[in-house]
């Protein structure tokens, strides 16, 4: 009899560290290195998509901007239309296993969460994906025609503005990429309120110093003197930092409740 209770309660103690015991220094290099290469697995699944439809990427999608502002692209490297290829691909890679990657990082996080948190990883993993690519598809429609437009324009008729292929590329790629990263302000600070660093009175407090952060970011994100550009930038940063502040209210009154 005390041997099947000792069993009932080993058996009980074990379970209950499954779901809340800690995680050891190894088992979290571990779980690291499991999480890397699930993350990697998926950025290259995405760039073998992405390489196979890379025609209509690049001739479709990326050189879109330049002919719709009459820009002429110019390749000046011998294997500069390969190595933009192989480039592209592995951009649009990351792009496309947005998901996975976003996946991969909050399961290495689920430890450190309570039991009653780790169900909204899923809806979590699904915010951060489509504020990148809401951030994206800003940057591709709004941002990129007032950047090129005023780049092309911009100097003396007398001189021809001619870009070269991989500068260009790494013109838009950059500024699609900052703008989704911006994005994900929101979920950043969820993430940072959750841990207890950020609170909303201290966002309130440091509004108007956040605003000129935000002017100084949006004028280091789009390139050139042009301020058209800077402002569309500019506008929805300051958006997303008033929404940040109503996350991180949320956020912090469930917390409340819970403790």
């Amino acid at each position: 009899m005390m041997k099947e209770k000792t069993k009932r309660e080993l058996v009980k103690s074990q379970e209950g560290e499954g779901e809340s015991g800690e995680m050891t220094f190894l088992e979290h290099l571990e779980e690291l290195r499991w999480r890397i290469i699930f993350s990697f697995i998926g950025l290259v699944l995405g760039s073998v998509v992405c390489w196979i439809f890379i025609d209509q990427l690049i001739n479709i999608i990326l050189l879109k901007p330049a002919r719709d502002n009459g820009i002429i692209l110019q390749n000046l490297k011998p294997f500069g239309q390969l190595f933009m290829y192989v480039q592209v691909a592995i951009m649009g890679g990351v792009i496309v296993s947005l998901p996975n990657l976003f996946y991969q990082f909050w399961k290495f996080l689920a430890p450190a969460l309570r039991k009653s948190e780790r169900k909204y990883i899923s809806a979590i993993v699904l915010f951060s994906s489509l504020s990148f690519i809401i951030g994206i598809l800003f940057a591709y429609y709004i941002m990129l025609p007032l950047v090129l437009s005023f780049a092309s324009k911009f100097g003396s008729q007398q001189i021809s503005n001619e870009f070269a292929i991989d500068e260009y590329l790494s013109l838009i790629i950059s500024i699609m990429l900052a703008s989704g990263v911006v994005f994900e302000m929101p979920m950043v600070s969820y993430f940072l309120t959750k841990l207890g660093i950020l609170t909303p009175k201290f966002m309130r407090k440091y509004r108007k110093h956040s605003i000129v952060i935000i002017l100084v970011v949006a004028a280091f994100l789009t390139p050139g003197t042009d301020p058209v550009s800077q402002i569309v930038l500019a506008v929805p940063l300051v958006l997303l930092y008033e929404i940040s502040i109503l996350i991180s209210q949320l956020t912090q009154r469930k917390k409340q409740k819970i403790d």
